[in-house]
């Protein structure tokens, strides 16, 4: 597999200056005429650096504690610190500014990445391949074998509200399966109640059957949860253990047919629109829903 990250390039933010008076004397400092004002509405030190794309919230509370965050000048210990408009935030002594608007990004995961910014064993992540912000984070996750349909953003309260399990954000998959289903266990599925292990009992799922060939069934899947390998899980408990698995739609938006694997492209204005009326009216009905 390729290392060689997908041409990724941000778009640059257009500075804005600060309309702030100048010291007396009638001469700004250096800092005063860097610095750039922050929204009108004050939040958190973690939440600001977050905005500015640096980092996530947990870590800029590290980075305070660790002495590295200034505030007009003065370093700050206490993470709970508030940011008013106006205030001068600097990271190791440079000056650093919100972003503006967010990010949304669709992905053609390949099998072999982990959806995480870090791990132990030293495996591929998908930001190993991804050029954005600490702050752009998938919205939920697929495991590490499986593929397809990916999005992330920096935008917390859109992936709060298309992950929470009351959404009931549909996700479709396409799963090749050992053994030829049978209409019996078809029907299992589409009850649901099965125990999958870890307290859990499955959900009942939309399924229907695509093709069938040597040994192997391929099967059409949608879900309305996004629980820990669900998929699998269920499927193993039919005894018809995954051989391959693919995510082609969340929500509003589907997979490109002819997107190759690994690569990436923005979400265009209707797609973000789709998603946004999707939380805001889940029972409304999208072309693809």
């Amino acid at each position: 597999m390729s290392s060689k990250k997908p041409p990724y390039k941000p778009q640059k933010q257009k500075a804005q200056r600060p309309q702030r008076k100048p010291q007396q004397g009638g001469r700004k400092s250096a800092m005063e005429r860097q610095a750039a004002p922050i929204s009108n509405s004050p939040e958190r030190i973690n939440r600001y650096l977050a905005h500015c794309g640096l980092c996530s919230r947990r870590e800029a509370d590290r980075w305070v504690e660790a002495g590295r965050v200034s505030i007009n000048g003065q370093k700050i210990e206490t993470p709970g610190v508030i940011v008013q408009s106006g205030d001068i935030v600097m990271v190791d002594e440079k000056l650093v500014e919100p972003q503006e608007g967010h990010v949304y990004i669709l992905y053609n995961k390949p099998k072999g990445q982990l959806c995480s910014r870090l791990d132990k064993k030293k495996r591929p992540l998908i930001y190993d391949f991804l050029d954005v912000a600490p702050n752009v984070q998938s919205i939920g996750r697929l495991d590490m074998d499986t593929e397809g349909l990916l999005m992330l953003t920096d935008d917390g309260a859109l992936t709060r509200a298309l992950t929470h399990p009351a959404a009931k954000v549909p996700r479709e998959y396409r799963a090749r399966v050992a053994g030829i289903v049978e209409m019996e266990t078809l029907a299992k599925l589409r009850r649901g109640g099965m125990n999958i292990g870890r307290g859990d009992t499955s959900d009942a799922w939309e399924v229907t059957v695509d093709s069938e060939s040597a040994g192997h069934t391929w099967l059409n899947i949608i879900i309305l949860r996004g629980r820990w390998r669900e998929v699998r899980r269920t499927l193993e408990e039919c005894g018809h253990p995954v051989r391959r698995l693919l995510r082609t739609r969340f929500g509003p938006i589907k997979l490109d047919e002819d997107m190759p694997k690994g690569t990436w492209r923005k979400l265009n204005r209707g797609e973000i629109r789709k998603l946004r009326d999707r939380v805001e009216d889940p029972d409304a009905k999208t072309d693809t829903d």
